[in-house]
């Protein structure tokens, strides 16, 4: 997909109104402590994705997602109004999974940490399995090519 500088700039400007709004205008008491994370504006500017996290609990997660569905079409009005655009884009508020994902990637590096240290506690002082030394050296070398001039 290709990320159209309008589009991109149009995102931006809506990232900021809707922050806005969030923060001074909207005062629903199921809106929890929301932080917009990104927008994404289709090609046409018809829609606009507006992805947030919300800090809490699972219920005040589904309490915000019902505000921000409740006051979408004031959010819609005050970013028609404030960019001026011919069409203003359709609104769709999704959650966003990173927090989750992160938590789960931390998890992820802790376990593999602790394997980590687990090998390293039962390699040592074990010895190799071969030799010491497994590459050749030039003394190998010399010794393999008087064995193929003979």
């Amino acid at each position: 997909m290709v990320d159209h500088p309008r589009a991109r700039k149009l995102a931006d400007r809506i990232k900021e109104i809707v922050a806005q709004m969030l923060d001074t205008r909207i005062k629903d008491p199921r809106l929890g402590f929301v932080t917009v994370t990104d927008v994404r504006v289709t090609g046409d500017l018809q829609n606009a994705s507006v992805f947030y996290t919300v800090y809490g609990t699972d219920e005040e997660r589904a309490g915000t997602a019902a505000a921000l569905e409740s006051a979408k079409g004031l959010i819609r009005s005050e970013v028609g109004k404030q960019t001026g655009i011919r069409l203003t884009p359709a609104i769709e508020f999704h959650l966003d999974a990173v927090p989750e994902t992160a938590a789960h990637l931390d998890a992820a590096l802790v376990e593999a940490r602790r394997r980590d240290a687990e090998l390293a506690a039962l390699r040592e002082g074990k010895p190799f399995a071969g030799d010491a030394d497994p590459y050749r050296t030039s003394e190998d070398a010399d010794a393999v090519a008087d064995d193929d001039r003979a």
